[in-house]
């Protein structure tokens, strides 16, 4: 294998591209109106380039008023017809490519189109990106004298019109460049495999003798691969198995709940942790530095961003570019993209840590989230205090959801919980009255109606049995890959459903 060859193109390419990224941290509002102008221009013959005049569009106060924004919902009947095998309706490209999303908590899949442009220009370039910045910040880096271990989805042809569907990661699995190919494992078909359980033999058999050097994957399904591969072999550390591991490139949920399960795992101090934000409607951040928590944000890869300011009490209809934002505000977030989403409500929210250069952290999902009694809670205020309480208490979550539970017979409302321990705190009730406090310390409201239990009583937990959760998404066909637990629902659905089965 030519790995020295791959290691010099890499470097070259890092310092070609490090100026690119330079660029758009100092021009950000320029780079982005530029943005929107070649998105604008590109799909202007297209049938939804007619209905809004796209020809006449040339500044983004234009754009914003003459463009509706979308929920998938409301921009579905157009992404079908591309489905049903029409074409030059909102992309000038011909699309065959629809990332299947798991990013909604019903159980039917969004259907996400992905161009070729988008592949190119933002997913894969995103890819390389990430490489850059981590090999930028670590010049002794030896990442690509060994292999990445890449954990993907898997891949289904819509029968129909022989357009494609799947996992986005087994869409880039399936469509990566030669270079990519050559430093990484396993190999496509084992990658694309769908029984997650067979993947996962799969995987250990094909991977074990190879010099792994970096991980890439969703925490919840690599931790899962780890475990399993720890157990065949017998060992008690990742690093005792690939002892030239130095970094995992992750995303897909929250990392904080699985830091310390990881780092129970590989005993390597000096072992680098990278997030990325790579969702299936784009590639949107990228760690850019060693210990950092926030994001780059990505502002060349043909994608236009807009933000609307989520409020402590309720959603403001406002939408802002990016030089209207400010720091620690929760936005939800608005894209258009080079794979045709116009003005598009992804359902992410975020905060900006930085505005010089733009970083942001990912604060939640616009749907993800308990408000039952004004309390206004969101995933961040969640896992910030469990990061907190396991630490504290020196237990191990493999996962978890809250639900409430509301009033009824007089009696208050709570938070329901379902935990799956590897590892249970010695004191149930200290770490539920801890997590309960931190929670409070994040969030003004819910603190307010936890206060001599006026509105809300205190959280209940209910211990899940072992695999409990992956039982669950077993049942719903939704094992491996990107797929993942609901953590907060503003009703009881899926929280109900859970406690059936355990």
């Amino acid at each position: 294998m030519p790995f020295s060859f791959i290691n010099t193109v890499a470097s070259w390419m890092l310092k070609k591209r490090m100026h690119q990224i330079e660029l758009f941290v100092k021009y950000p509002i320029d780079v982005q109106n530029e943005e929107l102008k070649k998105l604008v221009q590109q799909a202007k013959k297209t049938e939804f380039g007619k209905k809004y005049d796209f020809s006449s569009i040339d500044n983004y106060q234009t754009f914003s008023e003459r463009v509706p924004s979308f929920t998938y919902e409301e921009f579905f009947p157009t992404i079908k017809k591309t489905i049903n095998g029409q074409q030059n309706i909102f992309w000038s490209e011909n699309i065959k490519w629809f990332a299947q999303s798991s990013g909604t908590t019903n159980s039917v899949s969004k259907f996400i189109p992905v161009s070729n442009s988008s592949l190119d220009n933002c997913h894969f370039k995103g890819g390389k990106d990430m490489l850059c910045l981590y090999l930028n910040n670590n010049e002794n880096s030896n990442m690509f004298l060994g292999k990445s271990l890449r954990l993907g989805g898997s891949r289904k042809i819509y029968e129909n019109n022989d357009n494609y569907f799947g996992d986005l990661s087994a869409i880039l699995i399936d469509n990566l460049p030669i270079w990519a190919e050559l430093i990484s494992t396993p190999n496509n078909e084992i990658s694309l495999m769908d029984k997650w359980d067979e993947k996962i033999d799969a995987i250990i058999k094909g991977t074990l003798q190879e010099d792994v050097r970096s991980l890439a994957g969703v925490p919840s399904w690599m931790l899962t691969l780890m475990n399993k591969l720890l157990k065949t072999t017998g060992n008690k550390y990742i690093d005792d198995i690939w002892k030239n591991l130095e970094v995992y490139f992750h995303g897909g949920v929250s990392f904080k709940p699985y830091r310390n399960e990881f780092n129970n795992i590989i005993c390597n101090k000096d072992f680098k942790y990278y997030e990325v934000y790579n969702a299936s409607e784009g590639f949107f951040g990228i760690q850019d530095t060693n210990n950092g928590r926030d994001l780059l944000l990505m502002l060349d890869y043909g994608i236009f961003y807009e933000f609307v300011e989520v409020s402590d009490q309720k959603k403001s209809e406002k939408i802002v570019d990016l030089s209207q934002v400010k720091k620690g505000v929760n936005y939800s977030m608005l894209i258009t993209t080079n794979s045709g989403l116009w003005r598009y409500k992804i359902g992410d929210t975020v905060q900006f840590t930085s505005l010089d250069p733009f970083r942001i952290i990912i604060s939640g999902r616009t749907k993800h989230f308990i408000n039952a009694f004004g309390e206004e809670v969101i995933i961040d205020n969640v896992e910030k205090a469990l990061e907190k309480v396991i630490k504290k208490h020196q237990c191990k979550v493999v996962d978890y959801t809250i639900a409430p539970r509301f009033m009824q017979s007089g009696k208050k409302g709570n938070h329901d919980w379902i935990i799956e321990f590897s590892k249970e705190p010695k004191n149930i009730n200290d770490f539920m009255s801890d997590l309960d406090l931190f929670i409070q310390d994040n969030n003004t409201d819910y603190k307010a109606k936890r206060f001599k239990n006026i509105t809300l009583d205190k959280p209940i937990l209910h211990s899940a049995r072992k695999n409990l959760f992956y039982d669950w998404l077993k049942s719903k066909n939704k094992v491996g890959g990107q797929n993942k637990i609901p953590r907060l629902s503003n009703d009881r659905k899926f929280f109900d459903e859970l406690l059936k089965i355990s």
